[in-house]
């Protein structure tokens, strides 16, 4: 799906897109075959945006890599990315339901969707799923940083890691937390990589702007792993 460009959002004008106007595009085969992903994912409120990091590590059960190039940060806003962690085909349906309802949003109060409507709108969709992933956004406010849980909660915070490395993770994160947040983010989930075996195979690295959302990865070595995305591709 090829999205509009948005503009500034004016978030006195901007409401929560109402449960019962959700596109049939939420739907999810809970029978369909998925795939776990041992992750750490993390997301930081920087100054000027918010910077993601995610591992390239899939996995099954966290004893079996399965794909060393996972893409765990898709963008589902023009200002917003997604950081996944839990089953990936979910995961995969979850990222497109919500690039789709961005869209109807818009189409339908021709005006930009705001972080705040956003993440209620990814907190609905992600209700009853076997992921926690984390959303990242940049509205007329500035940047916001949400965790999401598959019993549907949606908590604002200033920093956040997910996955089954996210103890050590959030141990980088509470020392090194600071509005320079490449740094620590990439540490964090290197920090993880390295004792926990489900994550792992380079880091995957989103910057979100009001410019856009620009998402890298690196492998282990700290070559680019491949080429700069905005984040269409979905893990």
């Amino acid at each position: 799906m090829t999205l509009p460009n948005y503009g500034p959002a004016d978030d006195d004008r901007l409401h929560e897109l109402p449960h019962d106007e959700l596109s049939e595009a939420k739907q999810i085969d809970h029978d369909a075959p998925t795939f776990d992903t041992g992750t750490t994912i993390v997301a930081i409120v920087a100054d000027d945006g918010v910077v993601m990091a995610a591992d390239q590590r899939a996995s099954l059960g966290g004893k079996f890599t399965t794909n060393k190039n996972a893409e765990k940060i898709s963008r589902v806003h023009p200002t917003a990315a997604l950081a996944i962690s839990g089953s990936v085909g979910p995961a995969q349906n979850l990222i497109r339901s919500l690039r789709a309802e961005t869209s109807l949003y818009e189409s339908r109060r021709e005006e930009p969707m705001s972080m705040r409507a956003l993440s209620q709108t990814a907190g609905h969709l992600v209700r009853g799923l076997p992921v926690a992933p984390i959303l990242g956004g940049v509205d007329a406010e500035g940047g916001h940083v949400y965790e999401l849980d598959g019993g549907g909660s949606v908590m604002a915070t200033d920093y956040a890691a997910g996955g089954s490395g996210m103890q050590v993770a959030y141990g980088v994160l509470e020392r090194r937390f600071d509005p320079e947040a490449t740094g620590a983010a990439v540490a964090a989930v290197e920090a993880a990589s390295e004792r926990d075996t489900a994550s792992g195979n380079g880091v995957t690295v989103a910057t979100v702007t009001a410019d856009g959302v620009d998402i890298e990865g690196y492998d282990e070595t700290g070559d680019a792993s491949g080429p700069g995305t905005t984040g269409e591709e979905v893990a």
